[in-house]
């Protein structure tokens, strides 16, 4: 399967990490159906792909608003991060979106724009050996409004000092997708994983 590049000539890429440059996302949900169940807070597979690009601290606190919980946010957060640490040994990178960091690297300059703390990208990216291709990387923490709020590809953008309409996307959520869309950058859909195996 091909992703459809927009027409033009970008002087950047901007990448989110889990489920875009990462096939992650089913590492992920693993993670927070145990860390949630822990709780007794049921996580369905759905509902997490909807929310995919949103803070993991806003997850927990999102869940404890709308099912009257009171699951300690922080203390959830971290336990999640654990257990997806402990899954990364199965983490593969995403074929499709590789081909264009391999193909790009060096001629333009690449950012991470992601939902997830930088400790859980850098691990991701490390694990894939592709942490060295990236000049910035813009995690949770560096910005106040998350996706759909273009403030973080904003951000990206002016770090690499590109102008956002220069900008390229590539992301796998429609809140990403509206992000870029805010920030006045063309963005390219990043499939889930099992929409590419039924297009290849």
């Amino acid at each position: 399967m091909k992703l459809k590049i927009p027409q033009g000539d970008f002087g950047a890429y901007l990448f989110d990490c889990d489920g875009t440059i990462a096939d992650s996302m089913p590492l992920h949900y693993l993670a927070w159906r145990q860390a949630l169940g822990e709780w007794n807070c049921q996580f369905d597979e759905k509902l997490f792909y909807e929310w995919g690009g949103m803070p993991i601290v806003e997850i927990v606190a999102t869940l404890n608003k709308q099912r009257g919980l009171s699951m300690p946010v922080e203390t959830v957060a971290h336990r999640k991060e654990s257990l997806y640490f402990e899954l990364l040994p199965q983490l593969k990178a995403v074929p499709e979106v590789l081909e264009h960091i391999e193909r790009k690297h060096g001629e333009v300059p690449f950012a991470v724009v992601s939902g997830s703390a930088l400790d859980s990208v850098t691990a991701s990216l490390a694990k894939l050996d592709l942490l060295d291709r990236f000049d910035t990387l813009v995690c949770a923490g560096d910005y106040q409004k998350s996706k759909p709020d273009p403030e973080a590809f904003l951000l990206a953008a002016s770090r690499l000092g590109v102008a956002p309409r220069s900008c390229l996307v590539f992301e796998d959520t429609a809140m990403g997708i509206q992000a870029a869309t805010a920030a006045g950058m063309a963005s390219v859909r990043v499939p889930p994983a099992w929409e590419r195996a039924q297009l290849n």
